[in-house]
């Protein structure tokens, strides 16, 4: 047996609670991890409330959670492996975003495939670790992929001291890019320190209509209309929205394509997608120190409901992790 934490109905965070449930045997080309550490994104707090209803239809279940233990980010440790596994063994460090397989990192141990998880960067902590996956891989999809991004080009982070947006401003600035970071006043000093060369605090300014124009817009939070955001973008520019509020989301997948077709200007939403490749890339970064994860608070396992709240908010400065268990000893 092993402790998760369960959730049964969609709701609010005290729909979860902490469970004695069985734990998980590897099967063929599967790993057993023992969870050291999680972390929380928005999409546990949509998989969790239910909402949008998209939501339900891609977890696949309508009335009730089909999966019911959250979590999509981890790091740990390999304790057992199943037959054919040939990547990793016992004992090795590792991290994932396990989304694809429904997540389950709100306990002590999950089972993945072994093609879904990555070495852990060893400068990292379990919990820095954990931090990453999710955040980082949707960070760099949006600028490399999807922005296309290039040095000397300036590009803007809209939510730059959340999740997503404290990777992008360091991921542009290892692109050679010229930064311009969006956050509230008491994250200004933060998001300087990550690299960006200007700050806008939008409690003051708007930067959709200070006249300044970027070549790559990112909206990882906040919300600004479409319109707003095209008129900030160079003749050729590209906008990328990868989270925010809804209504932000919505307009960049289901309108972006259509703004797009007139004018040069490029507008869409990034649905990333979980890659190890990616995480092996960003490794490098990681282990130099000039990648780090920033990590607002950490929580007890018990202590998920209160994290998963405190996430709800919309105020955590970078990522919200949960501890779980210490590594073995090698």
């Amino acid at each position: 047996m092993m402790k998760a934490v369960v959730y049964t109905r969609y709701g609010s965070p005290d729909v979860m609670q902490l469970k004695e449930v069985a734990k998980p045997t590897p099967k063929a080309g599967e790993v057993l991890i023992k969870i050291c550490a999680a972390s929380i994104n928005a999409a546990d707090w949509y998989a969790l409330k239910g909402d949008p209803f998209l939501v339900r239809l891609m977890n696949g279940g309508i009335l009730k959670p089909k999966k019911t233990i959250l979590g999509f980010d981890i790091a740990g440790q390999i304790e057992a492996v199943g037959d054919n596994v040939t990547a990793f063994k016992v004992g090795d460090a590792v991290f994932a975003d396990i989304s694809g397989c429904g997540g389950g990192g709100f306990a002590e141990y999950v089972c993945v495939p072994e093609d879904i998880i990555a070495l852990k960067p060893a400068r990292l902590t379990f919990e820095e670790a954990a931090a990453v996956p999710m955040a980082a891989v949707t960070a760099l999809q949006g600028l490399r992929d999807k922005g296309k991004v290039q040095a000397g080009q300036k590009v803007l982070i809209n939510g730059a001291s959340g999740g997503v947006g404290t990777f992008a401003v360091q991921l542009a600035k290892a692109f050679g890019a010229e930064v311009t970071a969006v956050c509230s006043t008491r994250h200004i000093e933060m998001v300087r320190a990550l690299g960006a060369d200007h700050v806008i605090d939008y409690t003051r300014e708007n930067f959709t209509r200070n006249g300044q124009r970027y070549d790559l817009i990112i909206a990882a939070n906040g919300y600004h209309p479409l319109r707003d955001y095209r008129r900030a973008l160079t003749p050729k520019g590209i906008y990328v929205v990868t989270g925010g509020k809804m209504a932000q989301i919505f307009q960049g997948m289901l309108l972006g394509s259509v703004i797009s077709m007139f004018g040069s200007k490029k507008m869409g939403n990034l649905m990333a997608a979980p890659n190890p490749k990616d995480l092996v890339f960003l490794s490098d970064g990681l282990e130099s120190g000039n990648i780090v994860p920033i990590i607002d608070r950490c929580y007890p396992l018990s202590e998920t409901a209160a994290a998963m709240r405190y996430v709800g908010e919309r105020r955590a400065k970078g990522k919200v992790v949960i501890s779980i268990a210490q590594p073995h000893s090698a």
